[in-house]
């Protein structure tokens, strides 16, 4: 009889707040950013000092932190290099994530003992390439995301590597992130952290010598969006993949909101702990909760093989979703039966509401008997991060989250 290894199941962390809760919603490890380094400028990244109190935080739970060092280092980067990898030695970071082999050879000096993890943007495709990086040092190496399922589990045959692979979130137009439109349309660099996700524009198309004719490239009169893929969603594959031995499943999606990354996380730890256990999946309550988060329509892309015209979005760049987020439960009175909420959303008395729990139930509640921080009778919660009331009277933990159907 085959004994099934659990996988990881590893989330983003854009800032405290997102990587606390994708801990609290079922993630074994979060990867984050640095403040320098790493490849998403634009979302809050940890100091070290944050990077040390979240790692104090995982390690309480006996979970783990993994840190980002994945930029294409120029020569003015390498000299900060030695001190900052000291630090996050320092802070108690669990791995690197590294794709520049200059990076890489540094760290293998100045860090000898800190697992590194060689990153996705390192465009592993095959084998080879794996047993290289793990003659080199690496502990574990993240798959590019332009595989198939086949492609992967050979590759887990004929390595004895950690391998990573994506399982949900967006995907990219170029090899794995490699990609020069954001440097040569916006002046930011793509591969250094500064992104501006250039192939989610719409564009039209011009002849050279009729400079003032603008052809749309498909049937649309917003323009098109040729680059614009689909978000990966491997939520039925969770058992192939177990079954192919791959070590971790992660979740893409560091400038996502709290509440992406605890469903997210919380739907996949289901289909995981399920699996593993031999209970019944149920695939259609976790493709609802998957749509009520801000996403592109999913595929499946290389997964199953080249990806067609399917996978790609053509007439717009909008996200979809069918519930909003409202608030998080910072307390409940069991004796008063009230519970108490931190507004991310405007919220008015008489909503019917579902809440999402950190073990994972989902309960309904009506918005009663509103009341504001200081116990004063209100209609409605308006303002940001304003803490209200309200009667519930079914238990919520703290730290779930409340979204309205739309």
């Amino acid at each position: 009889m085959t004994i099934l290894k659990k996988p990881e199941l590893l989330a983003p962390a854009g800032n405290m707040e997102k990587g606390k809760m994708a801990f609290l919603y079922g993630a074994d490890a979060v990867y984050l950013g640095g403040k320098m380094f790493g490849l998403r400028a634009f979302a809050d990244n940890f100091s070290l000092e944050e990077i040390e109190e979240i790692t104090e935080f995982a390690h309480n739970l006996g979970r783990k932190v993994y840190v980002t060092v994945n930029i294409f280092a120029h020569n003015n980067d390498i000299y900060k290099l030695p001190q900052y990898l000291s630090d996050l030695e320092r802070v108690g970071a669990d791995a690197l994530i590294v794709s520049d082999l200059g990076v890489f050879t540094i760290a293998r000096r100045i860090v000898p003992y800190m697992p590194l993890h060689v990153s996705t943007q390192a465009n592993i495709t095959n084998y080879e390439a794996v047993l290289a990086w793990k003659k080199m040092g690496a502990k574990r190496v993240v798959l590019a995301r332009e595989l198939s399922f086949k492609e992967i589990k050979e590759i887990v045959i004929k390595t004895d590597t950690e391998l990573e692979a994506f399982v949900h979130g967006a995907m990219c137009i170029s090899y794995s992130g490699r990609c020069l439109l954001s440097n040569y349309l916006a002046g930011r660099d793509s591969n250094r952290g500064a992104c501006v996700q250039a192939c989610r524009w719409e564009y039209t198309l011009m002849e050279k010598t009729r400079p003032d004719k603008f052809f749309d490239i498909v049937e649309d009169n917003r323009g098109t969006y040729i680059m614009n893929s689909g978000d990966l969603c491997l939520i039925d594959y969770i058992p192939q993949l177990i079954s192919a031995g791959v070590s971790s499943f992660k979740i893409e999606g560091r400038m996502k909101s709290i509440h992406y990354v605890a469903t997210v996380v919380s739907v996949y730890r289901k289909a995981i702990d399920i699996f593993i256990s031999g209970g019944e999946k149920d695939s259609k309550v976790w493709h609802e909760e998957l749509e009520k988060v801000s996403h592109r329509p999913y595929t499946t892309a290389f997964f199953l093989g080249k990806p067609d015209s399917e996978a790609q979005i053509y007439n717009t760049s909008s996200y979809e979703r069918t519930y909003d987020f409202v608030g998080i439960v910072i307390g409940y009175d069991e004796k008063l039966k009230r519970a108490y909420f931190e507004q991310r959303n405007h919220v008015a008395e008489g909503e019917v509401l579902e809440v999402l729990m950190p073990d994972g139930r989902i309960c309904e509640m009506n918005i009663k008997n509103m009341q504001d921080e200081g116990g004063n009778p209100i209609s409605y919660a308006p303002h940001a991060q304003m803490k209200f009331s309200s009667s519930a009277s079914e238990k919520l933990l703290v730290n779930s989250l409340a979204r309205r159907k739309l």
